[in-house]
């Protein structure tokens, strides 16, 4: 179990939550939706991209904030669909908790989403939470957590916000050097990540303007 010290790490065991299960039979496994949400994302063939974006604004549509906090109290899966489900609406009254998990790192997978979910939300705030994980992470060499994502969501963030929160880490002789002359084996280049992560906000972009056609129809 990948968890800081002092942070709960008690989930919801969805093989014995029937209410969980209803949520994840409804919003997480159609059409393997938590194995594409990240990196599957950019193989998509057209037709399926255009599917998939078109479910997906839907999911983050008919999910109440209640049953978003359900799900982010299950495992990797239900967490990071949730995250991608967030960032699709733009629920950034979710910002704290994601962060929050984002810095457990109670499980594997997860945290990339977390990272897009800030990404989106695109403010000072989400920048801080990014910087307070990284404060962390790049002073555990031992640790192959997703510093190097993290790291790249706040080169991200740096370039909207006109901002130099990744200076002091990319510093020569800085935390991220000293973290990577330590590693046994390569880490992906930050840089990389960036552009990863930047490619992914645009997807969620694309899922968003169908999410507020979904909610502009509501109210005609």
């Amino acid at each position: 179990m990948r968890t800081v010290p002092g942070q709960d790490a008690a989930m919801r065991d969805v093989q014995s939550d029937p209410e969980l299960q209803d949520l994840v039979r409804r919003f997480v496994t159609p059409d393997r939706r938590y194995l594409r949400l990240g990196g599957g994302l950019l193989r998509l063939s057209s037709v399926e991209r255009s599917t998939f974006v078109r479910d997906l604004a839907q999911a983050a549509y008919d999910i109440t904030p209640a049953e978003l906090g359900i799900l982010f109290e299950g495992g990797w899966r239900e967490r990071k669909t949730a995250a991608w489900l967030v960032a699709v609406a733009h629920r950034t009254e979710f910002r704290d908790l994601i962060g929050r998990l984002l810095l457990a790192s109670e499980g594997p997978y997860a945290g990339a989403a977390y990272c897009v979910a800030l990404a989106k939300f695109g403010s000072a705030a989400d920048a801080a939470l990014l910087s307070a994980y990284l404060d962390h992470y790049l002073s555990r060499p031992d640790l192959d957590y997703d510093q190097a994502v993290v790291l790249g969501t706040l080169l991200y963030l740096d370039g909207a916000l006109g901002s130099d929160h990744t200076t002091r880490f990319l510093a020569p002789g800085g935390p991220w050097d000293r973290w990577l002359e330590v590693r046994v084996v390569a880490a992906l280049g930050p840089h990389n990540c960036r552009q990863a992560v930047q490619r992914l906000c645009a997807f969620v972009d694309e899922t968003a303007e169908i999410f507020a056609s979904l909610d502009c129809g509501s109210r005609s």
